[in-house]
């Protein structure tokens, strides 16, 4: 006896009948989401929709003076374009300096580990899963001490695995010696 899965769209409730039809979609942001993101399937159509239908905005922070915590506020691009009324907007960012990180940040980011949406890298749990944050030398060591275990872990979770032969990879994690010593095992 033999089991066939079926798939049915989370947004319209449709048949999915093939693979090549899938669409897989992860929700960051949402009011009525919580601390993570989720993520749902939907037909490959259904998810060009919201593609075509994507809005263009900034997201920006707003430091007042006597205020501790800046505001986040997400807006049209086209509106906060217009507040730019000496030269246009474009040239303004071209030409603006990179933001330094809040005193208050920089502290905290160097005394803690390195941490995404409270997920700490820097453990055996986590380390060498994909992340935006920097890779910490703690990190980096997890990974080149534990490679084979961490790459198990994370095909269960069907997340990438790092190639000790991508250079990416042994930039980000420090690999250099293990891709030579892989290479000169022939794996």
């Amino acid at each position: 006896m033999g089991q066939k899965t079926v798939r049915f769209s989370d947004l319209s409730g449709e048949l999915i009948t093939r693979d090549d039809t899938l669409a897989r979609i992860v929700i960051h942001e949402h009011p009525e989401l919580g601390d993570s993101p989720v993520e749902i399937e939907a037909l490959a159509d259904e998810a060009a929709v919201i593609e075509k239908s994507a809005l263009r905005v900034a997201v920006v922070e707003v430091f007042l003076p006597g205020e501790e915590e800046p505001r986040r506020v997400t807006m049209d691009a086209a509106a906060f374009d217009k507040l730019a009324s000496d030269k246009p907007m474009s040239e303004l960012l071209l030409t603006a300096r990179p933001a330094k990180p809040a005193r208050r940040a920089r502290a905290a980011a160097a005394a803690a580990p390195a941490t995404t949406r409270g997920i700490s890298y820097d453990t055996l749990e986590h380390a060498g899963e994909p992340h935006k944050g920097r890779i910490t030398e703690a990190e980096r060591e997890l990974v080149r001490d534990h490679l084979d275990a961490i790459n198990e872990r994370l095909a269960k979770q069907d997340i990438r695995t790092i190639d000790p032969k991508d250079p990416e990879h042994i930039s980000r994690y420090g690999l250099t010696g293990l891709a030579v010593a892989k290479a000169a095992q022939g794996d």
